[in-house]
């Protein structure tokens, strides 16, 4: 073995070629070797054998995978530089037997060329002047263990780009009142513009707009560019400063893994779900007050056949400062992954973090039933002056979910009901991933500095979770957690491959840092 770790130099590639091999490697290192025991640590090198060549590369941070190193495979008994187009080839042999996607190799390319356009507009653009939208606007490289973290379909999307710090104004549309559709609160839309007497004001995103094509006639016409918004993190979402709200699209485009269109159930189920959590947010912050949520009050399109009525739906969603306390900014925690922590006491930091954070998942799962989706993008955390996590905002209806049989949803139409549950063990098993493997994992990496730090922290983290614990009554799924049970991890490579609705998305255990 001694042989096989033998260093080399090898300069690290671009940026963009850096990113893509570094997020599909780790993929194949959860997804494809992984499972077939075809990785070994050989400090302080982790070497996996890929499509029967061996690979090797130096890492830290545990369970998050940073590499400190440029990946290499082993080639005639020497060590050369490894590159993506050549990791797809060999993760495509494995995965092969499971069918064929011919598809892949392009998504990946794909992924890479709109990273490198990100990187050059970005490199000329302002970004905002907002701590929270510039947070929002962070998220450069995408998710870390996804094979095409920043595929996206369609045209023209550079200029809609929340990574190149885009802003640009809304359409607006007339929609004629008899044909205007909706529920819940959502009259601060009118606050965007005028429209003429017996028509309603609707917002359409501008790269929505180009791809549906609808037709304008006397019963929705075209008001003309409206006031400017800025992208968020999810591409999708802008905030409006003129009303102070962020406004859900729908967007008939591929992003990772979904096209992220608003279907009539999720619009109609969004404005269900904000009803039935408010007073279970309310409850959950009199017992942790440091915690709040984004409210989804209503929605609003128009009843023009169910194309128009999803492709023009608009979700109305509360602003993080609306809710956060004077002296208090809210950041995104996937930028705190992105640009790291930098904490005078990484311990305390994070043990204010962790805290913050997780006690009220778990409140909201094991109390009261409901699947909170908290990954670094629906979350985010509220600093104080001195930068110490002090609370937490959840946000994101969409990936909110109900325990089938813990809430009455008689009355309920049976495909928004069906939207809105989860049965209890895949309840847990999104919980577990999204708090823990997606976000807890990474963000323990960005503070720590070595791996003996690292390894204080989730000491740390198992006091917390362990004190929440015996307050809920020692539920069986955080003792087998505590007890060092293996983790759930979303498999994004296995989804891609397979073309599957993300909801299909299944898992694969990995080592529990908690043990």
């Amino acid at each position: 073995m001694e042989s096989l770790v033998l260093d080399s130099v090898t300069a690290a590639p671009p940026p963009a070629e850096e990113a893509t091999l570094a997020a599909l490697l780790r993929c194949c290192v959860r997804e494809v070797a992984g499972p077939r025991g075809l990785v070994w640590p050989a400090p302080p090198y982790l070497l996996l054998r890929v499509g029967g060549t061996l690979l090797r590369v130096r890492t830290r941070g545990g369970a998050a995978l940073r590499f400190t190193s440029p990946p290499e495979r082993l080639e005639r008994g020497a060590w050369v530089p490894l590159t993506s187009p050549e990791l797809v080839r060999l993760a495509t042999a494995d995965l092969s037997p499971g069918g064929v996607n011919g598809e892949f190799a392009g998504q990946v390319a794909a992924s890479r060329e709109a990273l490198e356009a990100i990187l050059r507009a970005r490199a000329g653009a302002t970004p905002p002047a907002d701590p929270w939208l510039a947070s929002e606007q962070a998220l450069v490289y995408g998710h870390p263990f996804h094979p095409s973290p920043k595929a996206r379909g369609g045209r023209d999307w550079l200029a809609y780009a929340p990574e190149a710090h885009a802003r640009f104004p809304v359409r607006l549309l007339g929609v004629r009142e008899d044909v205007l559709a909706g529920e819940g609160a959502a009259g601060v839309l009118d606050g965007l513009g005028e429209a003429p007497a017996g028509f309603a004001v609707l917002p359409a995103h501008p790269w929505q707009l180009s791809l549906l094509k609808p037709v304008f006639d006397d019963r929705l016409m075209d008001l003309g560019p409206g006031p400017v918004v800025v992208p968020t993190s999810s591409v999708r979402t802008v905030y409006s400063p003129d009303l102070g709200v962020c406004l859900k699209f729908s967007l008939d485009v591929r992003i990772t893994n979904c096209v992220r269109k608003n279907a009539w159930y999720e619009l109609s189920g969004a404005v269900e779900l904000n009803q039935r959590l408010e007073p279970i947010f309310q409850d959950i912050s009199r017992k942790y007050p440091a915690t709040r949520w984004l409210a989804e009050p209503g929605y609003r399109s128009a009843a023009l056949g169910t194309r128009l009525l999803e492709g023009l739906g608009v979700i109305v969603r509360s602003s993080p400062w609306s809710v956060t306390s004077p002296g208090i900014t809210p950041v995104l925690a996937g930028a705190l992954t992105a640009e790291g922590v930098q904490a005078a006491d990484p311990l305390a930091w994070w043990q204010a973090y962790v805290a913050t954070v997780v006690p009220p998942v778990l409140e909201a799962y094991f109390r009261h039933g409901v699947v909170l989706e908290p990954h670094l993008q629906n979350v985010l955390v509220g600093l104080d002056a001195a930068g110490m996590p002090a609370e937490v905002i959840f946000r994101d209806l969409e990936g909110t979910k109900l325990v089938t049989g813990r809430h009455d949803l008689t009355g309920v139409p049976a495909r928004v009901a069906d939207a809105l549950s989860y049965d209890a063990e895949r309840g847990w098993a999104r919980v577990a991933y999204c708090l823990l493997v997606n976000h807890l994992t990474e963000v323990a990496a960005s503070v720590a500095a070595d791996e003996a730090t690292l390894a204080r922290l989730w000491r740390a983290a198992a006091t917390i979770i362990a004190a929440a614990a015996a307050d809920l009554g020692n539920p069986l799924p955080l003792s087998d957690l505590l007890a060092g049970a293996p983790l759930p991890a979303k498999a994004n490579l296995s989804v891609r491959w397979a073309r599957a609705a993300d909801r299909a998305a299944g898992y694969v255990p990995i080592a529990n840092p908690l043990a």
